[in-house]
């Protein structure tokens, strides 16, 4: 049975006197930051991981927004993407969180997307990194104090790793950040469960908590 107080919300509802609780609008968009290197499969990766992203973040209720260094156009012999913006006209404070695939590229992260994290980091916004981009967050310098995934063997020539606690491959929450050591392209190659869904999962869920 219904209590009165259920009912009597609904009436309210039907009148259109009550509202559903919303977030405010800079909560309702998350940050997906791409790279600009060429990938090893980048067709696989803006299907099976930007798109998966993507995907998981709008049945959620957010708005994705891409950034890159440089804005332009990624893209492989089926599927391309187009960023929204550059990094650098991003502002953190309009963002719920910030999303960092993979995508199969060099390890070496821009400047401007070291800078972008540390800002996120400072500013206590939960940041989500795969793989490659994990190496992005060690560069610049957020995975001090805190746990991290990545592929055991992968990282063995990244220094910044060195003195940092890797916790396995799978996804890994250590306060607002949040890491997965598997993506689509290493997953089949070393007989692991690609990460995207779970770090996207677990992205939505810090934010929404």
């Amino acid at each position: 049975m219904k209590s009165r107080r259920f009912i009597r919300l609904a009436a309210l509802f039907c009148l259109g006197l009550a509202t559903a609780p919303s977030l405010p609008a800079q909560e309702t968009k998350v940050l997906l930051v791409t790279k600009d290197q060429e990938s090893a499969d980048m067709d696989l990766m803006l299907t099976e991981e930007v798109g998966v992203m993507q995907a998981l973040l709008q049945e959620a209720g957010f708005t994705v927004v891409v950034a890159s260094p440089s804005g332009e156009t990624i893209g492989g012999e089926k599927t391309s993407l187009t960023p929204d913006m550059k990094i650098e006209d991003v502002e953190i404070a309009e963002y719920a969180g910030i999303i960092m695939p993979c995508l199969a590229t060099d390890w070496t992260p821009s400047p401007v997307t070291q800078e972008l994290v540390r800002a996120a980091a400072a500013a206590g916004k939960p940041v989500a990194a795969q793989l490659g981009s994990v190496v992005t967050l060690a560069r610049a310098g957020v995975l001090e104090g805190k746990r991290y995934a990545f592929a055991e063997g992968m990282g063995d020539n990244v220094p910044e790793f060195e003195g940092l606690e890797r916790a396995g491959h799978g996804v890994v929450e250590d306060g607002n950040i949040i890491t997965s050591g598997v993506c689509p392209y290493i997953a089949p190659r070393r007989g692991l469960e690609d990460g995207t869904s779970g770090l996207t999962k677990a992205l939505i869920a810090k934010i929404s908590g």
